[in-house]
């Protein structure tokens, strides 16, 4: 295409990190003609941080999103070099699965799948304006401009910029316009959201130095192994055949601390450049330096960036202090005393939309047709970004079909608790999932993920009908289990009574279950629903309470202006807004029980 050409697609999504790659890849399996946006094609699905996948509640995002009919648990498996499964020693509410990629290898399978795709164009460019059709409530998206002038026409756009969206980079007294160390950012696409009265706002992230394992001590480190039987992310992977890498831990010191103390006038943070807030629970080191100032250590995590990689991530010391201080710094740390450093640390402010601007489809409110994804929305990390790239693709499509939205209730899954948290609260720092936003995360485990949510990916045409027979073969696997623990008797007891003592472990039974052929999630899984299972249907029976209510659906014609007696301040955010369930409506900032009486009245009315 030249300069001032124009093409149609369906539906548009711009940028590719994981949010565009999954948003775009569901676009055209449910059969969208989809363009996808990116200034590289080569960066496709890259990983801009530590090259790992999962973790604390971030598994559970990951496994949920394979559920659905994603692609983020097939790249895990394919690149892990070392896979482990989080908080074994708790209950099976918590325990995530994570694993550390080659990050090269993560990079051009995401690049191989989005290529492959039936139905999805990469097209090179800038994306500096969304344009618009109508005003008012009216108003509607028509496509994408690119900087070169050419128009690319589509009834949906999918907005997952990343870090790029207004992106600068800061180490020190160096500053730059940037959404990662070598690539530009897309200041032109901010001032263009902001013209079409979109509110924005500056959250801040950072990185690591990365440093060269040839030049470390490895030998007086303490070694972090993979598991012995290591899970697989993906619920479609038969198995991990890969041998698997080692990582390493040390130490911060106080030396090291001195030095950060020291100069820590030097950050950009702390000298007022930064306005954003950073993620709270990922601090830079100079954040654990300045505001911990009690502790003289800080647990440093060594992670190969590949197989063959001489590059490490020294997972704990994102930082933004001038190059000089970085490498000093670093040489004050047991194993890293002759360390060489590859590239320096630095950190990112960008924009982010206000997300009382978010709808529960992740279309932003008083603008038809647009939908965002990912840092955009005010999150951090690839887990939340991919999730939500796979839920703004899905109802991009619906959007374009007239079909209801895909909307996942909290009770349902991480993804439903993560987009109505985001969609309730405008997140003052970086949002990231734990296991203890989860209100039912007894009912949200890692390890059925696939039985809780692979109906409802089938059922889109993001999974095949054979990743269904396995979920009903797994299923009908952990019914007999339970069948049989419930009828075999030891000691006068049923080994389901013995099963319950705090003290037994799936283990003990291994003998009367060997001849089920039950992998080992499935075994956890006969495991917690035996041991919990009082507290499960207690949990059961709240969901379904909440549903009864949370599931009614508000037409999106709906005449807020005839609900007489409804608060101004209600009004007001019900138009902006326009939720598509009760339960949403209910959770806007200034809607009272006695607004949504009201609108359950009216809504039975009509």
């Amino acid at each position: 295409m030249s300069p001032g050409d124009t093409e149609d697609f369906d539906l548009l999504v711009v940028g590719a990190g994981h949010a565009g790659a999954e948003a775009a890849l569901a676009a055209a399996r449910m059969g969208a003609r989809c363009g996808c946006v990116i200034m590289d094609p080569a960066a496709i699905g890259r990983m801009s941080c530590n090259p790992a996948i999962g973790g604390i509640a971030k598994g559970q995002l990951v496994r949920e999103l394979d559920a659905l009919g994603g692609e983020m648990g097939l790249c895990a498996d394919t690149s892990g070099i070392q896979f482990r499964m989080i908080n074994t020693r708790k209950g099976p509410a918590v325990r995530s699965p994570r694993a550390q990629c080659d990050r090269e290898l993560y990079n051009r399978e995401m690049v191989r799948r989005l290529q492959a795709q039936v139905g999805l164009e990469i097209v090179t460019g800038e994306a500096v304006e969304i344009m618009v059709a109508g005003k008012g409530e009216r108003r509607r998206v028509v496509g994408v401009r690119l900087a070169d002038g050419q128009e690319l026409h589509a009834s949906a756009v999918v907005l997952t910029t990343g870090t790029f969206l207004g992106g600068r980079l800061f180490a020190g007294a160096w500053e730059e316009s940037g959404g990662r160390l070598g690539e530009a950012g897309a200041s032109r696409l901010s001032r263009n959201l902001e013209a079409l009265d979109l509110r924005l706002a500056r959250h801040k992230t950072g990185t690591p130095p990365r440093l060269s394992a040839a030049s470390i001590d490895f030998s007086i480190l303490e070694e972090q192994p993979g598991d012995e039987f290591p899970q697989a992310f993906s619920f479609r992977t038969a198995a991990l055949s890969q041998e698997q890498v080692c990582c390493h831990v040390t130490r911060s010191t106080a030396e090291t601390h001195a030095i950060i103390g020291e100069a820590a006038h030097l950050s950009p943070m702390y000298q007022g450049r930064i306005k954003g807030l950073g993620p709270r629970y990922c601090p830079s080191i100079e954040d654990k330096v300045m505001r911990f100032p009690e502790r003289d250590s800080h647990r440093i995590f060594l992670e190969p960036e590949g197989r063959d990689s001489d590059e490490i991530y020294p997972n704990g010391i994102s930082t933004s202090l001038p190059v000089d201080v970085q490498r000093a710094f670093l040489r004050s740390i047991p194993g890293l005393e002759k360390v060489e450093m590859l590239r320096p640390g630095y950190a990112v402010e960008y924009d982010f939309l206000c997300t009382d601007q978010i709808r529960g489809d992740l279309q932003v409110a008083g603008l038809r047709g647009l939908f965002a994804a990912g840092q955009i929305n005010g999150t951090s990390g690839y887990e939340e970004a991919a999730a939500q790239g796979l839920m703004a693709g899905i109802n991009a499509v619906l959007h374009l079909r007239g079909e209801p939205a895909f909307i996942l209730d909290r009770s349902s899954s991480y993804i439903g608790v993560m987009i109505d948290d985001l969609c309730r609260v405008n997140p003052r720092e970086p949002y990231r999932m734990f296991t203890s936003r989860a209100e039912y995360r007894l009912l949200l485990r890692s390890a059925n993920a696939d039985r809780r949510l692979s109906a409802k990916g089938h059922a889109l045409g993001l999974l095949p009908a054979e990743q269904m027979q396995r979920v009903a073969k797994k299923e009908a696997r952990i019914t007999a289990a339970r069948e049989l623990l419930a009828q075999t008797r030891r000691e006068y007891r049923s080994l389901e009574e013995l099963l319950r003592r705090p003290e037994e472990v799936i283990e003990n039974f291994l003998p009367e279950l060997s001849a089920l052929g039950l992998s080992r999630d499935e075994l956890s899984e006969v495991e917690a629903e035996i041991k919990y299972a009082g507290y499960i249907e207690r949990q059961r029976r709240d969901v379904e309470r909440l549903l009864r209510m949370e599931a009614k659906r508000i037409p999106r014609s709906f005449d807020y202006h005839a609900l007489t007696g409804l608060s101004a301040e209600a009004r007001e955010r019900l138009l902006q807004r326009r939720p598509l369930t009760i339960g949403e409506a209910g959770r806007l900032a200034g809607v009272t029980p006695s607004d949504l009486n009201l609108l359950l009245a009216g809504m039975a009315r009509t």
